[in-house]
């Protein structure tokens, strides 16, 4: 049982997934450490730097998996070292003649660090899957709503129409820029560390450089051409966009959460088979998916801080920079993950009320044109002047009940405008709002096409 709600039982399905769990869970995470020393050792072993008995020992061992967890933790509280005591249960699975060249002439970065960078790899390729699989369930709800005409709203007011399919079409234009995102970060994340005590390999002499090149590759990593202990800004910026994708399916699901008041009523969560919204009243259907998305994306925000402020570290190796990265990572990835596929289950059920949509229109008194009135009056006015002077009729007629047309029909200006002003009052449409929408829809049709359904 967890002493974290994270790793509950009862609620561990709110902050993470069993996918991720795999990449994340303590045995699986030592897991890769091993492979990523038998990859050394094999490196090393072609380089003749170790006997190539000693690196098939070890990898022989690995296929095993017979490490004693329990030793290796036991040691690392006793020599509070953070890799000594899995470097002692390694050797303890290992052929005394093979046991001393294990873990040789690596540090706990080059074990950590490489770890990280195989954890990106397979984090990434979750991230890019799942938001590829939300960019086209977006698409299709913009292309199916493009003429659906709805309020817009700024600061939390009803401003002109819109579609529902431009709103659509813009959380989908903000996915497709984070998988940008993800295919240019790609090479600069996802590189391997091999170091040494003070990043000049110099235990390695004159085969260092070559050997971390072998070594990368034997992972499928890149060589990064020189050491990076200090500088944190890979594990950073990866982290960082994983916050920057929660944030924008938190924006989503705050739209969601605020359109489907009951006095708004433009949209609604699908309600999952036995869910129960309130214990106490039974009308209620809550916005769980929608609100835990803010959720989430506030937890990941505050994690990936933790990595930004991991960029600031002295010399060439500091503790308070990247051993704060091993909680903050890990929760950062969970967290981005159970925000993916919350994201895809919310956007799979999420029901339109176009009749609503056009309800809340048709109660604002056709006020929502205002703006089109505007843009018919300033030719004559002047644009400032007309907006004072509409503003001051308008605050009048909405006092009074009037409509839009009524008070344009009063307004004092020339006679010979009011036909075209009353016009104005009546426009209906949503100005470029679906050729926006067609236009998104195509560029994203024609990115996918041309990109693999694999990252990186």
């Amino acid at each position: 049982m967890g002493t974290r709600v994270t790793d509950s039982a009862m609620y561990s399905q709110l902050w993470g997934t069993a996918e991720l769990g795999e990449v994340f869970e303590e045995r699986s995470r030592i897991r890769s450490w091993v492979q990523i020393l038998v990859a050394l050792a094999e490196a090393q072993a072609g380089l003749g730097i170790i006997p190539g008995q000693a690196a098939s020992d070890l990898a022989e061992a690995a296929a095993r998996e017979t490490l004693n967890l329990d030793l290796a933790a036991r040691e690392t509280r006793r020599t509070g070292h953070s890799t000594l005591g899995f470097i002692e249960a390694l050797q303890a699975a290992l052929p005394p003649a093979a046991a001393e060249w294990a873990y040789y002439g690596a540090t706990v970065q080059d074990l950590t660090d490489t770890w990280m960078a195989l954890a990106m790899k397979r984090v990434g390729a979750i991230a890019w899957r799942d938001l590829r699989a939300i960019e086209d369930q977006l698409l299709t709800l913009a292309a199916s709503q493009r003429d659906t005409l709805m309020a817009g709203r700024t600061h939390g007011q009803l401003g002109s129409l819109i579609t529902f399919g431009l709103k659509a079409a813009s959380w989908a234009d903000e996915v497709r820029r984070h998988l940008d995102r993800l295919r240019e970060g790609s090479p600069r994340w996802l590189v391997g560390q091999l170091a040494g005590a003070v990043g000049s390999l110099a235990f390695f002499g004159s085969q260092g450089p070559e050997l971390r090149e072998r070594f990368c590759a034997r992972l499928g990593l890149a060589d990064p051409d020189i050491s990076w202990t200090s500088c944190r800004d890979r594990p950073a910026e990866f982290c960082l966009l994983l916050a920057m994708i929660t944030a924008t399916l938190a924006r989503i699901g705050s739209e969601i959460y605020e359109l489907q008041r009951p006095e708004i009523g433009e949209l609604s969560e699908g309600l999952p088979p036995g869910a129960v919204s309130s214990i106490t009243m039974p009308h209620k259907q809550n916005p769980e998916a929608a609100e835990h998305l803010v959720t989430l994306s506030r937890l990941a925000r505050a994690n990936a801080q933790v990595l930004l402020e991991g960029m600031v570290s002295e010399h060439e190796r500091d503790g308070r920079s990247w051993k704060a990265e091993w909680p903050a990572f890990s929760e950062t990835c969970l967290l981005a993950g159970a925000a993916l596929a919350l994201a895809k289950g919310l956007l799979a059920g999420l029901q339109v009320h176009p009749a609503a949509m056009r309800a809340n229109i048709d109660a604002a008194q056709g006020f929502l044109s205002s703006e089109a009135v505007l843009a018919a009056l300033a030719p004559s006015l002047g644009k400032h002047r007309a907006q004072a002077v509409l503003q001051e009729a308008l605050r009048a007629g909405r006092r009074s009940g009037q409509s839009l047309a009524e008070v344009v029909a009063s307004l004092p200006v020339d006679p010979s405008l009011t036909a075209g002003l009353l016009q104005a009052a009546s426009a209906s449409g949503a100005g470029s709002a679906p050729d926006m929408v067609d236009e998104v829809i195509a560029r994203a049709r024609t990115a996918r096409a041309a990109e693999g359904d694999q990252w990186p």
